[in-house]
């Protein structure tokens, strides 16, 4: 009997080495894939070879957005194959208070529970194409990126005074306070995004 309960212990620590070997290999391979600078994590998620190793690709995080924000990636996705993510540009991140998504994550691959939204930084936005912005180069007084951010003033400002391009306002963003949400992006009028989030930790923007 006492044979039979070490012979099981010995075969679950084994099974339990595999797995996590498994995982490393995974998250190994998975660092080499190219990764979208505009793919962006949910709000929570831990630096990118953290979440990578932690997230068991359950897919309950998409199932709780109530905004349908997030998506799973495809194998040819945009980042790694069944981890979540969202497109600003798309579908932004509308800010939840109550973090529907990371409360469900049983991984803890969206940080530790408690996390207040305005922390949240799932990346940063910035001016990537200023000769796209209306109000940089002088063809309309617009202001709907400023608008629609959720800590307009603090996070994006629109500063007075000419512009290189003969504008008269300048999107000026503070990545230290900005969360990366997207809503700036979204909301932008050009045909082509002139303010574009970068998800946090990759180079970009793909604008």
């Amino acid at each position: 009997m006492a044979r039979r309960s070490r012979r099981r212990l010995v075969g679950s620590a084994l099974a339990l080495a595999g797995l996590g070997g498994l995982a490393w290999q995974r998250t190994r391979a998975e660092r080499q894939l190219p990764a979208d600078a505009q793919a962006l994590r949910p709000p929570g998620a831990l630096s990118e070879d953290r979440f990578l190793a932690a997230c068991v690709r359950c897919g309950l995080c998409v199932q709780a957005c109530p905004f349908g924000t997030l998506r799973l990636a495809a194998a040819a996705g945009p980042v790694a194959p069944g981890t979540p993510y969202f497109r600003a540009r798309e579908q932004p991140c509308a800010m939840c208070d109550a973090l529907p998504c990371q409360r469900v994550c049983p991984s803890g691959a969206l940080g530790p529970q408690g996390l207040r939204i305005h922390d949240a930084r799932m990346g940063s936005a910035s001016l990537s194409r200023p000769d796209g912005c209306y109000s940089f180069i002088g063809a309309a007084a617009c202001n709907r990126c400023w608008r629609a951010c959720p800590l307009r003033g603090r996070a994006l400002k629109m500063i007075a005074g000419p512009t290189r391009l003969g504008g008269r306002f300048t999107p000026s963003v503070d990545s230290t306070v900005c969360t990366g949400c997207g809503l700036c992006e979204k909301a932008c009028i050009a045909e082509h995004a002139a303010i574009t989030v970068r998800a946090a930790g990759r180079p970009g923007p793909s604008a």
